[in-house]
């Protein structure tokens, strides 16, 4: 009997400590899940935020990488200030052009843009050099200046055409730059003009409208042919040589938006919205042309004292529309190409190109590629 309540205390016993040890595993069992969670989310949570670390500083590594790299291409690619000069001409060599320019030159004539002379190599080519004094020394931004400029004289030398002049060379110097063309000999059609109002030279209508078609053609290669478009900034006759055959030729084609110091609006033959808000487009171009044509037809220049006076309406243009809307545009005309037989129909229906050319509104004005239609159906070229 002792035996049997013996043994049944220590199986109670063993009851007893095999329910304890149960309790207590489940307890750590229910710790061990209440508990795995967050240490699961934890290290979720530093997983994810290993990654976007990685991420976020791989993004900002290649955005530094490719920023030095596109640094580095620009620099390699930008315009080196160049020493010396730069030729693109066969027929000029560095040290003769240099010595020609070191030389007392004869002064052609000058402008707000700077200086022209004439000068002779050792070759015997005659050469005419435009001094460009764009900048003061130490001013600070003259390197980036420099280098605009060098970068624009590069695309001027680029272009052919028949009616524009040709960068032949161009020289670095303290203050600027000594551009080289070709010497037209018969002069500006600013000259033609003037020795054709005192009497010195004589002009046919053919030949007046043959330099407006030259010049038309011009233009519209300048905004219709070059790729990205080229505007002139500064037409006017000085800006217009005559070779022997008064074939007309543009010069200084974009350069005057290099100039700092030069006032474009101050020209007679600048378009309303340069006065008005510094805007110019290729139909400013179009209204400098409108002014040539009108000096052409009439004669007479811009600044002629007679256009301040109440009666001309304060400019050419002013003139020349309200005697076309009269019906009086023949009183414009130069008296000296009136005479000619066939013509004077051709030369009024000028005035109405000139006119409309002329008009306040860029986006009444023709554009150059309609202008070489329109004109050259007045005559045979």
């Amino acid at each position: 009997m002792s035996y049997y309540f013996c043994n049944k205390k220590i199986f109670t016993f063993v009851l007893l400590f095999i329910k304890l040890c149960f309790h207590f595993t489940t307890v750590y069992c229910q710790e061990r899940k209440i508990s795995r969670p967050s240490e699961f989310q934890n290290g979720l949570r530093r997983i994810f935020l290993s990654i976007a670390l990685g991420v976020l500083t791989g993004l900002i590594g290649s955005l530094l990488f490719a920023l030095i790299v596109r640094s580095f291409v620009r620099y390699l690619n930008r315009t080196p200030i160049l020493k010396g000069p730069v030729l693109f001409s066969p027929e000029i060599a560095p040290k003769t052009l240099q010595s020609a320019l070191s030389n007392e030159n004869r002064l052609l004539g000058s402008s707000p843009s700077g200086k022209y002379y004439r000068t002779v190599l050792d070759n015997g080519l005659a050469i005419a050099v435009k001094r460009l004094e764009p900048f003061q020394t130490g001013s600070p931004e003259r390197k980036s200046l420099k280098r605009k400029i060098q970068k624009e004289l590069e695309t001027l030398a680029s272009l052919r055409h028949r009616n524009l002049m040709s960068l032949r060379a161009y020289v670095r110097e303290l203050g600027g730059f000594s551009l080289v063309y070709d010497y037209v000999p018969t002069g500006s059609l600013e000259d033609a003009m003037n020795r054709v109002r005192d009497n010195q030279l004589q002009l046919s209508w053919e030949v007046r409208l043959r330099i407006a078609v030259g010049v038309v053609k011009g233009l519209q290669y300048l905004h219709f042919e070059r790729d990205p478009s080229i505007l002139h900034y500064n037409l006017k006759p000085t800006n217009v040589m005559l070779d022997a055959e008064f074939e007309p030729r543009l010069a200084d084609c974009g350069l005057a938006k290099l100039m700092p110091n030069l006032d474009r609006t101050t020209s007679g033959y600048s378009a309303p919205e340069c006065f008005q808000n510094r805007r110019y487009t290729d139909k400013s171009d179009v209204f400098s042309f409108g002014m040539i044509l009108g000096v052409l037809l009439t004669g007479r220049d811009p600044t002629d004292p007679f256009f301040g006076e109440p009666a001309s309406g304060g400019s050419l243009g002013q003139w020349l529309r309200h005697l076309q809307q009269a019906g009086e545009a023949r009183e414009a005309l130069d008296k000296s190409i009136l005479g000619e037989e066939g013509e004077e129909d051709e030369m009024l229906m000028a005035v109405r190109i000139a006119v409309v050319c002329l008009s306040d509104m860029p986006a009444d004005r023709p554009s150059s590629d309609e202008l070489v239609h329109l004109l050259t159906q007045l005559h045979s070229f």
